[in-house]
């Protein structure tokens, strides 16, 4: 079985301009998310998907592999999307382009799933949320799965409701892995209306009547989405080396 990591990266940022290209420790953002998913052994070959020729020409100079995608895509798995339709493999791990912290071990298990004798289709990744104030962070997403495995639901509110009872909350991280024939079917669905009001890609799956396999993973990942998101960052790269 063939894996594609693809790793989307959009140079404008609402909230951090260039934000693929800002400079962390010594390294574009974007080199840091690259050279964790490059060593991962499960991947046969990994690509930045890009709408900038400066962040293409950035992943040119530090030896990574990159292709120029349209400007005009909505999500991140459009962008992915696009890559896989003109590749094949069996399976696209969508690696999110702002989380330096992303390790290899994360994308493997996030891998695993196919290779077992369900009909996955879609594979996400969940760790356990390890403090309440955290759980009830809006900008921490929040996965609830069945016995299988399967996403149940995933929300910015605080899931489940533990009626005064102590529960396990568990943090949705963003990285997912399609079936290619599946990947190029998702791009094609409208937006959902619980992806509307969550602002959760994801719901769209849901909401369409797919399953969603997400696997336990045990180490968390930061995804840079604020000036303060991106200080953390640096101060854990520059000070450890790691996150």
């Amino acid at each position: 079985m063939r894996f594609v990591g693809v790793i989307p990266a959009r140079y404008h940022s609402t909230r951090l301009a260039g934000k693929p290209l800002l400079n962390v420790a010594g390294k574009p953002l974007i080199q840091h998310v690259y050279e964790n998913a490059l060593r991962c052994r499960r991947l046969d070959d990994l690509i930045v998907a890009t709408d900038h020729p400066r962040v293409f020409e950035a992943v040119k100079t530090f030896g990574g592999k990159a292709e120029l995608t349209s400007s005009d895509l909505r999500s991140g798995t459009d962008r992915v999307a696009e890559v896989a339709s003109r590749r094949k493999a069996d399976v696209f791990v969508n690696i999110q382009g702002d989380e330096p912290c992303i390790t290899p071990a994360t994308i493997e298990n996030v891998c695993t799933p196919f290779e077992g004798g369900d009909q996955v289709e879609i594979a996400t990744a969940r760790v356990r949320i390890q403090s309440l104030a955290e759980a009830q962070d809006p900008n921490v997403v929040k996965v609830v799965v069945d016995r299988a495995g399967n996403a149940l639901y995933f929300s910015r509110s605080l899931i489940p409701y533990a009626g005064g009872e102590e529960a396990a909350y568990y943090k949705h991280l963003g990285i997912y892995a399609y079936r290619r024939q599946f990947l190029l079917q998702l791009a094609a669905m409208a937006e959902s209306r619980l992806e509307k009001w969550e602002r959760l890609e994801q719901l769209r799956f849901l909401e369409n009547g797919f399953r969603i396999r997400v696997v336990e993973v045990m180490e968390d990942s930061i995804g840079v989405d604020t000036v303060e998101d991106l200080e953390r960052v640096r101060l854990l790269l520059e000070n450890t080396g790691k996150c």
